[in-house]
């Protein structure tokens, strides 16, 4: 995972050399300048994908699918911002729900096979909880 560490970085502001959690931020600038910068769901799906990128699975499949999943967890949250309609806006919302869900499943497999620690699932499935929380009531608004 070390070889992938660096395409996420610019998430990451004064990223620490060793391997405790980075805490990533929604935006790279000082205010908000784009519409998923407002979420705080975007904020969380970010936090997500960097405890996805923590838990440091061994198994290869299972921590490439958590990795893509989280980060179209990211990607879906910050297209339904940018999305005008509330059906558009729904779509986009509820596919990002569905993949928070699959990044954690992800993970606790793995941890179940141990190929994670049981405490990595823990907080990814606590991430997941909150940003499948929050999606839900961007969902109906």
């Amino acid at each position: 995972m070390n070889d992938n560490s660096s395409r996420c970085s610019y998430l990451i502001p004064n990223r620490p050399s060793d391997s405790s959690t980075p805490t990533p931020h929604a935006t790279p600038t000082a205010s908000p300048s784009l519409p998923h910068h407002k979420l705080i769901a975007y904020g969380v799906a970010l936090e997500l994908l960097a405890a996805v990128r923590s838990a440091q699975i061994r198994d290869a499949t299972l921590r490439d699918q958590a990795l893509r999943s989280a980060k179209s967890a990211c990607l879906n949250t910050a297209e339904g911002a940018g999305r005008v309609t509330r059906a558009d806006k729904g779509r986009s919302f509820t596919i990002a729900r569905a993949e928070a869900g699959e990044a954690a499943a992800a993970v606790e497999i793995a941890a179940y096979c141990g190929d994670a620690s049981a405490p990595a699932s823990a907080e990814v499935n606590r991430l997941a909880h909150r940003l499948v929380a929050l999606l839900t009531g961007l969902i109906h608004r």
